[in-house]
């Protein structure tokens, strides 16, 4: 996904890159780590109802964090737009037993999460955003 794919999600509400691969899709707007610039990547999520949403640090199965990931461990406060709604967020990496219970519902959501798994050493984070008070 690019920046056309956010371009198109915010002109339309998210009713055009509103889902991919029969999943939805979120726009993550973070702050830059180093940069301190705003940064919007358009991200597949889990809905957890009232308390936020789930989504995957997996950079495809690659050896580190994908940048999104990174901002957040420095700034941990973003936001996300899921259609035409803005919401702001407070991110945390879930635990093991956490992550346990999620990570079936997000391979049933995306397969290639457990490809991307099996690909890295690394264990890959299921990140929670919850509405910031």
């Amino acid at each position: 996904m690019s920046s056309l794919h956010v371009w198109i999600y915010r002109l339309s509400g998210g009713k055009i890159g509103g889902s991919a691969f029969n999943a939805p899709v979120l726009l993550l707007t973070t702050t830059g780590h180093r940069s301190g610039r705003k940064r919007t990547t358009p991200l597949l999520y889990l809905d957890l109802g009232s308390e936020g949403v789930a989504i995957v640090g997996s950079y495809g199965g690659a050896d580190r964090l994908p940048a999104w990931a990174v901002n957040l461990q420095n700034h941990p406060y973003a936001q996300i737009q899921i259609g035409s709604n803005i919401t702001r967020v407070n991110a945390t990496t879930a635990g093991a037993a956490r992550k346990a219970e999620l990570w079936p519902k997000l391979v049933a959501m995306y397969s290639d999460y457990q490809v991307y798994q099996d690909r890295t050493s690394r264990d890959i984070p299921v990140i929670l955003l919850t509405p910031a008070s």
